[in-house]
């Protein structure tokens, strides 16, 4: 049998690619979904047992160039598992937005290798922008910062940049602002593992994964958008 993420006959393969930049902690965090959908944890939650036999091991990589500790924009530091050399291929692969920083050659040459080899690759509000750098985006829809998207209409015209929580093209899905990367996160995992015995809906109620419209229609606040002359880079 052919692998597949839907069916898969084996443990998951999950990464978080880091850089030399400062991480968003809350871009990063939706990724704990992954870490609830084994069997022990959903025998912790008390799921019925038809539910618990759906439990999907993973295996959870946090990934930059060297192993070395990566800044988080609250202050912490996060601890990799693995360089971009030691690394296995990964299945799933998560990016946040790194601040104001210029993704270095090395770590476009590795995001270009993680796109090419996994099954699917997300991004949650700014961790779009190493995929610009590294050149994967030309004729694809994606979603970006909201505030941010006059800025990248102008820096990359040959992108469809959409006003959506998150957008699938392919393999490649891609989120708004910070928290709309959960809303994101429950669509992957419905598409991916949903419409079952119902395991991965009860999880993502459980842990109170947003289900919002897509379209912000329900969205009461205001955003100031920044204009195509603002940068993110130094």
């Amino acid at each position: 049998m052919s692998f597949t993420l839907t069916s898969p006959d084996r443990p998951l393969h999950i990464g978080v690619i880091l850089t030399k930049g400062t991480t968003e902690m809350l871009d990063v965090a939706p990724v704990e979904l992954f870490t609830w959908m084994d069997k022990k944890s959903l025998q912790f939650l008390n799921f019925p047992p038809e539910m618990i036999e759906e439990g999907i091991d993973v295996v959870m990589h946090w990934i930059n160039e060297d192993g070395q500790p990566a800044s988080m924009k609250g202050g912490a530091k996060i601890v990799p598992t693995d360089s971009f050399t030691t690394a296995p291929g990964l299945d799933i692969v998560l990016m946040g937005a790194h601040g104001v920083y210029q993704t270095s050659e090395t770590e476009k040459q590795y995001i270009r290798k993680a796109f090419q080899d996994c099954s699917a690759f997300l991004t949650i509000c700014g961790g779009i922008y190493p995929l610009l750098e590294a050149g994967l985006l030309p004729g694809k829809t994606v979603a970006g910062p909201r505030v941010l998207l006059e800025m990248s209409k102008g820096m990359a015209p040959d992108v469809e940049w959409a006003d959506r929580r998150w957008v699938r093209d392919g393999k490649l899905w891609s989120s708004s602002t910070l928290l709309n990367g959960a809303d994101m996160m429950r669509a992957f995992a419905e598409e991916n593992w949903g419409r079952r015995s119902g395991m991965m809906e009860a999880l993502l109620d459980t842990l109170h994964f947003p289900k919002r419209d897509v379209d912000f229609q329900d969205f009461d606040g205001s955003n100031i958008s920044v204009g195509s002359t603002c940068s993110f880079t130094q």
